[in-house]
């Protein structure tokens, strides 16, 4: 399929790729179906686009690529919510905050954004814990 976006161009996809957020994301809770592409060029990023407004992409980034050390205690809710049946299954982004500084990026650690790649659901979860930050440099000195 393709889906012609406002910033990126044409996305090609299969409909077996389009994740699904029930609860949408939190600004976008109108939107459900989205597709992540990676940043030609830039394999460490990624877009979580949106196949149903075409302005809405989100740039994403794995946590762990970040900090290696990062953990996400994921509770009950979202594990039965999201069909999560073994820890191979879960893949973890955490959106990206583009700044036309370098020094000014940051990644949101603080609500990282799960997915069941085994059945394409997902949801934005806040995490409980003070250890991590909405507004983390992408880049430490």
């Amino acid at each position: 399929m393709k889906f012609q976006t406002t910033h990126h161009g044409i996305i090609e996809y299969d409909e077996a790729d389009v994740i699904t957020f029930i609860k949408g994301l939190p600004g976008f809770e109108g939107l459900s179906k989205f597709v992540l592409l990676p940043v030609e060029g830039n394999e460490g990023f990624n877009i979580l686009h949106s196949i149903e407004d075409p302005d809405i992409g989100l740039v994403t980034i794995s946590p762990f690529s970040i900090d290696e050390s990062y953990e996400v205690e994921l509770k009950d809710g979202v594990i039965k919510r999201l069909n999560i049946e073994k820890p191979e299954d879960v893949l973890i982004q955490n959106t990206v905050t583009l700044h036309s500084k370098v020094e000014n990026i940051t990644v949101n650690l603080k609500a990282p954004i799960v997915i069941n790649i085994s059945n394409k659901s997902g949801e934005q979860i806040i995490l409980d814990s003070d250890k991590y930050l909405i507004k983390h440099p992408l880049v430490q000195e």
